[in-house]
């Protein structure tokens, strides 16, 4: 399992919310390319980034801190946040993103998706299922879209998908704990890699879901509040590739 040190971004800065609400946003570290090499220095090998002003709405004013981090951390970087349409993936892209992360519009405008497979494979693109009792959350998580997240994953499944980012809303940036079961219900629905966000807190809860056999686990305000050793993440994960 690979495991995901996040770096939230937000005017400029790095930032960590509660549940997606923008009105606890709190700055949790210095730089972005700062705290990306504390991350590489303990081992990890991606970090998923966040465009958080992208998100809701699409201006991308962290666009060269994040640049920084793509070309001189020496991480693979899974960046998402305001890829709204083929323009949006593009950019990613070409500014190096290993992985972009399409969240509302996979919802709104499946075609960006199917874009991005067709261009360059599915391993350069993730699907972002952002989750609140049990339904998918768009626009920054402030909409609900109505569908019903495990018949939205089998849809992306069938549209030639090979990752999803499962993110519990309620339990992002809580310390509360993965949502296991709603983890397992989409490993039972779909055969796509998945990758577990929201609520990662101690070294058993990677531990969980290494055993489980997920792809990959995002770990965000664990680190920043050091409830969990990121190295010793890295180790109890396995070989991160």
């Amino acid at each position: 399992m690979i495991v995901l040190p996040a770096i939230d971004m937000k005017d400029g800065r790095c930032v960590r919310l509660r549940k997606g609400d923008f009105d606890t946003v709190h700055q949790v570290a210095a730089g972005a390319l700062e705290t990306a090499r504390r991350f590489a220095d303990a081992g990890a090998k991606w970090v998923h980034m966040v465009d958080l002003d992208g998100a809701r709405d699409g201006v991308r004013k962290n666009f060269p801190q994040i640049f920084e981090v793509i070309t001189q951390s020496g991480l693979q970087v899974e960046l998402g946040g305001g890829i709204k349409s083929v323009p949006d993936l593009i950019t990613v892209v070409e500014a190096g993103a290993a992985r972009a992360v399409v969240g509302s519009a996979a919802v709104t405008h499946p075609e960006v998706v199917d874009y991005a497979i067709a261009q360059w494979g599915a391993d350069r693109v993730a699907v972002g299922i952002d989750c609140l009792n049990g339904k998918v959350r768009t626009a920054g998580w402030e909409a609900d879209s109505g569908l019903d997240f495990l018949d939205f994953a089998r849809q992306m499944e069938e549209r030639g998908v090979r990752t999803l980012i499962f993110t519990d809303i309620a339990a992002d940036g809580m310390l509360s704990g993965p949502s296991y079961g709603q983890l397992a219900a989409l490993q039972e629905a779909v055969g796509c890699q998945i990758v577990a966000s929201g609520g990662v807190t101690t070294l058993d809860d990677v531990k969980r879901l290494r055993d489980m056999g997920l792809y990959g686990a995002i770990i965000g305000k664990a680190y920043y509040a050091g409830t969990l050793d990121l190295a010793e993440a890295v180790k109890e994960a396995g070989a991160q590739c």
